[in-house]
């Protein structure tokens, strides 16, 4: 019954994604465990992605711990899965951020599907057009290996995991890397809470002599970058505010940059993104293929 349901929603994704343009880049940040920053990086990532003028959708799949409304200050009603079972549209539950950068609150998992009959289905697929122009939609996945995030890290065309260099942290990081590398050879690293540059790349080059070694010569682990120990990030999240809106000028905020340009360049090489893809509409039709 649940795989006759999915191809019947997978046809009617089709059909509503016939005609669209848009090419939307999805890029899942997740991590082995929780406490590493995950959040404030997918989070302060998305606002500098949209301060350079890019259309930026940020979706908070973390099921059970979803945070984004207080890194971002803002209060959520609804999410996602409202309208899914048809009490809400998809513009109700949108909060916008800045200009360019919305925020999208949601559930996920067998969910998407329970309550995707084919018809609200085909209403919520023309609702999910509003958010076609996104250029760049960042998924705040949940940490760890749950199968829900791996349906989240299948369907997204980059992954990012994030760690800190404690010896606890870096072996979770490594076990996620394990897993993921089973989905895909291509990972992103972004090394959290360093005290610079060296101790950044010291680290990461220890994760990759293992991964390497472990787990065969197809991996390809990225370096993306590292984001420095600061008291403003961490005065930051207290206050509920982006370090990087507030504090422009902190290291911090010049690491998080650094890594923008190094996501925006790939955006501008369109790797690998169908031109059916857009939007919410698009991530779903991906997730959809899971099931």
């Amino acid at each position: 019954m649940m795989g006759n349901q999915a191809q019947k929603l997978q046809e009617l994704v089709a059909t509503n994604s016939a005609k669209k343009s848009k090419k939307t880049r999805f890029i899942a940040i997740t991590s082995g465990k929780g406490g590493v920053g995950k959040s404030t990086i997918s989070s302060n990532l998305a606002y500098v992605l949209s301060q350079s003028g890019l259309n930026v959708g940020i979706f908070d799949a973390d099921i059970g711990l979803a945070n984004l409304d207080v890194m971002f200050n803002v209060k959520i009603k609804k999410n996602i899965l409202h309208v899914l079972k048809g009490e809400a549209s998809v513009s109700d539950i949108l909060i916008p951020i800045t200009r360019n950068l919305i925020l999208i609150p949601g559930e996920s998992g067998d969910e998407i599907l329970k309550y995707s009959d084919a018809a609200l289905f085909e209403r919520f697929m023309q609702e999910a057009q509003v958010l076609d122009k996104l250029d760049v939609m960042i998924i705040d996945t949940g940490a760890g290996i749950g199968d829900h995030i791996q349906m989240f890290l299948n369907a997204a065309d980059d992954v990012i995991v994030v760690t800190v260099p404690d010896p606890a942290a870096i072996t979770d990081a490594y076990a996620t890397i394990k897993t993921v590398a089973l989905l895909r050879n291509d990972i992103g690293l972004i090394m959290n809470q360093v005290k610079g540059e060296k101790e950044a790349e010291g680290v990461f080059e220890k994760i990759k002599k293992v991964a390497k070694a472990n787990i065969g010569g197809e991996l390809d682990l990225q370096y993306l970058g590292k984001i420095n120990s600061d008291i403003k990030v961490s005065s930051s999240i207290k206050k509920r505010e982006l370090f990087s809106a507030v504090h422009p000028n902190s290291q911090p905020h010049t690491d998080i940059t650094a890594i923008a340009s190094k996501i925006a360049a790939r955006l501008e090489r369109n790797m690998l993104v169908s031109p059916n893809e857009s939007g919410l509409s698009g991530l779903l039709k991906r997730l959809i293929q899971h099931f």
